[in-house]
């Protein structure tokens, strides 16, 4: 069976040029684009990196590539990111890992952010298959929680918990993760800001008008998707 993911990352390669600075994300195409980067660039050592995500800097630094704390940078060329799932305006929910809030301060700093994944991540609208997560300072939670539930009553509010230890989980921020699970996806534009308001939410993990291009593969080959916005 093809493996989709391996030939969106293979396709994202070609977007890589000497000498530039690379976000990247998390996840299985992100590491597959790691690998083939160290294994096929022949410019791999003129790249500086940096991630969100622990499992990649791992990665990144096993196959002796350049890595740099995001506090240090102001500018990427580049940003690579999985997601669960985007739509025709690329916008992107991203709610697995929970690390989104510094996935979008590197996806803001980049020149050009590129969703990449396998076909099955797109959809002409999004949906509430998968839910909203947001990232609360720990002495708001309450007053959150409660305000959400105000303005979504017909959503289903859980505060993540661990499954390592007893207790809440706690992001890489020290700030408390809950997911909003929709019965019908709000409006991107109007969520993305209602949320955003509420005192005491650092962030949230819909990626509104962020990306500027999606590679994605599938049976039918690669597809590079710009974003339709009106």
């Amino acid at each position: 069976m093809a493996d989709h993911k391996l030939t969106a990352a293979k396709a994202a390669l070609s977007l890589i040029g000497p000498n530039q600075s690379i976000g990247l994300g998390a996840g299985s195409t992100i590491m597959h684009l790691v690998n083939l980067i160290a294994n096929e660039c022949k410019y791999a050592a003129s790249l500086n990196f940096a991630s969100s995500s622990f499992k990649t800097t791992q990665l990144l630094s096993a196959r002796s590539l350049r890595v740099s704390p995001p506090a240090l940078l102001h500018k990427l060329d580049l940003y690579f990111d999985g997601c669960d799932q985007f739509d025709a305006e690329l916008n992107a929910l991203k709610s697995g890992g929970g690390i989104h809030t510094t996935e979008k301060v590197l996806a803001s700093m980049a020149d050009e952010f590129v969703l990449l994944g396998d076909e099955s991540k797109f959809a002409k609208h999004l949906n509430a298959a998968y839910p909203l997560v947001i990232e609360i300072l720990p002495q708001a939670l309450q007053i959150v929680l409660t305000k959400a539930a105000g303005m979504f009553p017909l959503a289903t509010i859980t505060q993540r918990m661990s499954t390592q230890k007893d207790g809440a989980l706690i992001s890489d921020n020290g700030n408390m993760l809950v997911d909003v699970y929709f019965t019908e996806m709000p409006n991107a534009r109007e969520l993305n800001v209602q949320v955003k308001m509420i005192p005491g939410v650092v962030e949230h993990s819909l990626f509104y008008h962020l990306a500027t291009k999606a590679i994605i593969a599938g049976e039918g080959g690669v597809q590079s998707i710009l974003p339709h916005r009106l």
